[in-house]
């Protein structure tokens, strides 16, 4: 189990940091890359080549993480059902990261808006602004996390290229000793915020064109690895029916329109039978495509997800399944 930093253990602080300066230069995500040698010397095609070549290799290291992947996709699909959270924990860039894919995830699938959260070193400023001081705290770290008083319920993600920032490792840390589910996005082996959370993502992407520039491989990695696991985990609930999102917020003429061809498509049905249905379930595509699906109408269909705790397919069907 994590421990939690006392007011004691933070006198030492100077010398932690020193450590943790000097042990930067051991990581693979800052170290030289032999591939961009002479970089400012390149033409912009040359530029861009380079910048290619190395963005190849990052699907690669996301693949040899998919087993803890599929493991956090679980995790945070209980956390939902359970009626927890999944709450992201970042700085920097990683944050950014973070953040973009919690915003997301109501528009896209409906989520309550408490359901997915993150938390930002420096706050909502930093995402526009750098604040980047507050990422050597980790008393603000554990201060931020304790505010949402994190549960045996959540799930709590930490995303640090490095992997030892030290605001997201004590946020982890905390919410771990809280009961909390906690995991680790990583890009570098055997560092603290592994040893802080239950399951670590470690997706070593190697040393970035510019180095230490994690704005690069290490942040695409991260966002091709929340974006699997919200999608995951909404899919796994039941919030995705075939490869369609049916829980779609159609707030606006483009989603109106995808829900549209989501139902003629599905259902086999022309367009002014897709309209027409959407009318008669409330705008809801999910109550739609039960409605037509297995033929009922918009009280049971309503009923049906109810059951299945908003699962379509499980609504459709009218049976039970456990995640």
């Amino acid at each position: 189990m994590a421990t939690i930093t006392t007011n004691a253990e933070t006198q030492n602080k100077p010398e932690r940091q020193q450590h943790s300066a000097a042990s930067l230069n051991h990581l693979t995500t800052e170290s030289a890359n032999e591939a961009s040698q002479g970089f400012d010397t390149k033409s912009a095609l040359e530029i861009a080549r380079i910048i290619n070549h190395e963005d190849s290799k990052i699907s690669a290291a996301v693949k040899r993480a998919l087993p803890e992947i599929a493991l956090v996709i679980d995790s945070v699909a209980r956390s939902l059902r359970d009626g927890g959270r999944l709450i992201y924990v970042g700085a920097g860039s990683s944050g950014r990261i973070a953040a973009l894919d919690a915003c997301e995830c109501p528009p896209y699938f409906s989520t309550p808006p408490q359901a997915v959260q993150y938390i930002m070193a420096g706050g909502p400023k930093a995402l526009a602004s750098a604040v980047e001081v507050n990422e050597d705290s980790e008393e603000l770290g554990q201060r931020d996390i304790a505010r949402r008083r994190p549960t045996r319920k959540d799930m709590v993600i930490g995303l640090s290229s490095s992997g030892r920032t030290p605001y997201v490792v004590a946020a982890v840390a905390y919410a771990r000793a809280r009961g909390a589910k906690t995991a680790a996005i990583t890009c570098n082996q055997n560092t603290p915020l592994a040893d802080a959370a239950d399951i670590v993502i470690v997706a070593e992407v190697g040393a970035e064109v510019i180095s230490g520039s994690t704005r690069m491989k290490a942040a695409t990695a991260q966002k091709m690895i929340t974006n699997m696991i919200t999608t995951g985990a909404m899919t796994r609930l039941g919030y995705v029916y075939e490869n369609a999102m049916v829980n779609v917020h159609m707030q606006n003429s483009k989603l109106v329109e995808r829900g549209i061809s989501l139902l003629m498509r599905s259902c086999d049905i022309d367009r002014e039978t897709a309209v027409d249905t959407i009318k008669s379930a409330g705008r809801s595509i999910p109550v739609a495509l039960v409605m037509l699906k297995a033929g009922v109408d918009k009280p049971e269909a309503v009923r049906r997800l109810a059951r299945s705790d908003g699962n379509v397919r499980l609504a459709i069907e009218d049976t039970t399944l456990e995640l």
